[in-house]
């Protein structure tokens, strides 16, 4: 077999277990979370895509042990880092100890927590600028500066990010240009009432069955270039753009309730984490090719965070949901 037919074999082959790992990863993630079917969906898309998350959730549903269940799933290091406000960049990147060798003392490199595969920073908005800055300079370059010297992370590497919507006193909420980091805002609301006494029911029974870990890291590298690699049309990507540019008060493109409502549009981030989330939703469905649908499922968790309404919005009750949705409105009408 010649090297370019093995590599389309390993495609090949990476896309059917990327078709199969919708229900699959459903299917073992139901051993120990109850419903939740959208978020775990959005998180599958972010692995695949390559994309960090911000995590948006009252306390006590399950958000540490959703993402340390979808480590194991795919056998990947799992860390989670309580951010305080006494946490220091040194806390999480490492530091340098004086160590005694046979040759004498000498300075040697601790790695911190940051050194895993999967990241959960949570109350990220609990900690001071200079540690949210450390982390996200992990985020953003895949490695990490300790005392001078540049040490790469491994990958693939995943930042879940919490942040608690019912404790602000005390906090240092995320810039909007860090926000803009995070592929996804994934909310995570309380879940119906047949639901919750099923999981009352269950965390108070016998231990559940074990997760079977179902992929690997290497496999999460290759979906990475495999997802890149999906067909798109130049109009959907034109109507990924568009999304993001009609947000934007004060420009060309930007719709009447824009400038009236809005202090912050989306920048150019929101329309490729849109085409990229798109892609590898597109695979999870089981299709060859990204539809105009791929677009805008991800519209909200993409921009609800890329998104700041001004407060004749917030006086007239017009939250971000309301105004993606009136994007998604106006954006078709044009095409």
């Amino acid at each position: 077999m010649n090297p370019e037919t093995q590599t389309h074999e390993i495609e090949r082959q990476a896309v059917e277990q990327i078709q199969q790992a919708r229900d699959q990863v459903r299917t073992e993630l139901a051993k120990v979370i109850v419903g939740q079917e959208e978020v775990i969906e959005q998180l599958l898309i972010a692995l695949l895509a390559g994309g960090h998350c911000l995590i948006t959730g009252a306390p006590g549903l399950a958000k540490t042990l959703l993402v340390k269940s979808m480590a194991q799933l795919f056998n990947l290091k799992f860390q989670r880092i309580q951010f305080t406000p006494d946490l220091m960049p040194s806390d999480i990147v490492g530091t340098e100890i004086l160590e005694e060798t046979e040759k004498g003392r000498k300075m040697v490199f601790v790695k911190g927590p940051i050194f895993a595969n999967v990241i959960l920073a949570d109350e990220i908005n609990r900690t001071p600028p200079k540690t949210q800055a450390a982390l996200l300079e992990a985020m953003q370059e895949y490695h990490v500066t300790a005392v001078g010297v540049c040490h790469t992370l491994t990958e693939p590497f995943f930042v879940l990010a919490t942040q608690n919507p019912i404790e602000m006193e005390g906090t240092y909420p995320l810039p909007e240009a860090q926000l803009d980091r995070f592929m996804f805002n994934v909310l995570i609301d309380y879940l119906n009432e047949d639901d919750e006494v099923t999981v009352v029911r269950q965390t108070t029974a016998i231990e559940p069955e074990p997760i079977e870990q179902i992929f690997t890291g290497d496999d999460v590298m290759r979906f990475h270039q495999v997802v890149r690699k999906v067909p798109i049309a130049d109009e959907i990507v034109r109507y990924a753009v568009r999304l993001a540019a009609t947000s934007r008060p004060g420009t060309k493109q930007a719709a009447d309730f824009a400038n009236e409502w809005v202090n912050w549009g989306a920048g150019l981030r929101a329309s490729q984490y849109m085409v990229l989330g798109a892609k590898a939703r597109a695979l999870l469905y089981g299709k060859s090719y990204v539809g105009m649908d791929d677009i805008q499922a991800l519209a909200h968790p993409v921009m609800r965070h890329r998104i700041l309404p001004n407060y004749r919005a917030e006086a007239e009750g017009i939250g971000v949901y309301d105004l993606i949705n009136r994007l998604l409105d106006t954006v078709i009408k044009v095409l």
